[in-house]
């Protein structure tokens, strides 16, 4: 799964981790993504200790090491998708988290420093979406305010595209962190560590800020283009 940043990226990542047969990973590029870019977020230094910054060796690993269950859920922001080969993208299935950027960048801003458009990973979506049809894949988009507002049917959805069986207890989980969570969960699960399953969808309080505007007008066709690949669109 493909995500941006403040979404409900780690929420879905929970659900998939109450399925007995799927073992998760949390953001596995990013400390590839880190090293590649030079970008300054929270944590850092912690982030890049913790883990492979070697971003072609981690994703082969993904696709030859063998797992303790048969399907392995990677939790991933496309933006941390830097200077890899497209190639290492075949042997998976593929699919989008998207969000409307008139909700996601209020919420972004309140967490970097800097907002500019790769941050908000839009264009590293379309990208991606790109390379992969390019490769003859035809991945998916879920769009979250989709998710939220009937999370067992778009749940049932996504596992029908990937070839799985529902699980009806991807709804809920306990709350506080998981063993999965990676070490920069201090600075962005505060919210999902308190969840118990999806929130109720709400339309955002906060409008886009007068400062962000022109940031908002670039980021509105591109997630146009992936709106149209949702399912239940």
């Amino acid at each position: 799964m493909w995500s941006g940043p403040r979404n409900v990226s780690t929420a879905m990542m929970y659900s998939f981790a109450q399925r007995p047969d799927t073992r998760v990973l949390d953001e596995p590029l990013y400390g590839h993504y880190l090293k590649s870019s030079g970008a300054r977020h929270p944590g850092r230094e912690q982030v890049m200790a913790a883990m492979d910054t070697d971003g072609d060796r981690v994703m082969r690993r993904l696709a030859d090491e063998p797992g303790d269950r048969p399907v392995v859920f990677a939790k991933q922001m496309a933006h941390h998708w830097v200077d890899l080969e497209r190639a290492l993208l075949k042997p998976f299935q593929h699919f989008f988290l998207i969000r409307d950027p008139r909700h996601a960048l209020p919420s972004l801003a309140r967490v970097l420093e800097k907002v500019d458009l790769e941050a908000t990973g839009l264009p590293a979506q379309v990208r991606l979406l790109e390379d992969l049809q390019s490769l003859g894949q035809e991945p998916f988009c879920v769009d979250s305010r989709d998710l939220l507002k009937n999370p067992a049917d778009m749940l049932e959805a996504i596992c029908r595209q990937l070839g799985l069986s529902f699980d009806s207890g991807m709804t809920r989980w306990e709350p506080g962190p998981r063993s999965e969570d990676g070490v920069w969960a201090p600075w962005w699960y505060e919210s999902v560590h308190r969840s118990t399953g999806f929130r109720p969808y709400r339309e955002p309080a906060d409008a886009v800020p007068d400062p962000l505007r022109a940031l908002l007008r670039r980021s509105l066709p591109l997630y146009s283009r992936l709106r149209k690949f949702a399912i239940g669109n």
